[in-house]
């Protein structure tokens, strides 16, 4: 992904949706809850909200609080013919200016003046990507050169630090200290 590193990285927009459904519409904030996820949103909570993960072990641990994804990729897939907007591909925080998929494991990105969240590994596109705009999963779902899988729909994060997120937020990013692990699926 390329970014203007010259750009400071702000918060593009802020979703929520109290229902299960793909795409979140954009509201003027969002709330951050320690531990938590998302005031009001359907994917809170401590434990898995994702319907397919909580059919297979409602147990697990919440991984998937907050979901960000960078608007390069709405200016990406423009370029192959998709018109995407904020909310629409189902993320919480929509970013300019943070390679988001590059970032390592256990990284902590500082929303506005009090929230923060720590990123917890690459969302995993599916099918409902296709469903909602067919051929867009080829998009954000592919194959990098040397053959691997490359998941370009965002990363999933937990929220450390509560407070409120708006659109023109700035954006900290902290890396982890010691070894950095790459991003995997969660």
């Amino acid at each position: 992904m390329t970014t203007n590193q010259d750009a400071p990285a702000t918060v593009v927009s802020v979703s929520r949706d109290s229902a299960h459904r793909f795409s979140k519409p954009v509201v003027d904030e969002v709330v951050l809850v320690a531990g938590w996820g998302i005031e009001g949103d359907a994917h809170a909570g401590t434990t898995v909200q994702h319907r397919s993960r909580v059919a297979r072990d409602p147990s697990q641990p919440n991984l998937r609080q907050v979901h960000l994804l960078h608007a390069e990729l709405f200016d990406e897939v423009a370029a192959a013919g998709y018109a995407v907007a904020p909310g629409q591909m189902g993320e919480n925080v929509t970013t300019r200016g943070v390679d988001l998929l590059g970032l390592p494991t256990d990284t902590l990105l500082h929303l506005g003046d009090t929230a923060c969240v720590r990123v917890t590994g690459l969302r995993n596109p599916c099918q409902q990507v296709n469903d909602f705009e067919p051929g867009l999963l080829r998009q954000v779902l592919g194959r990098a050169d040397d053959g691997s899988v490359e998941r370009k729909g965002g990363v999933m994060a937990v929220v450390v630090t509560g407070g409120a997120v708006h659109p023109g937020d700035p954006i900290r990013v902290e890396y982890p200290t010691g070894v950095r692990e790459p991003l995997r699926p969660v």
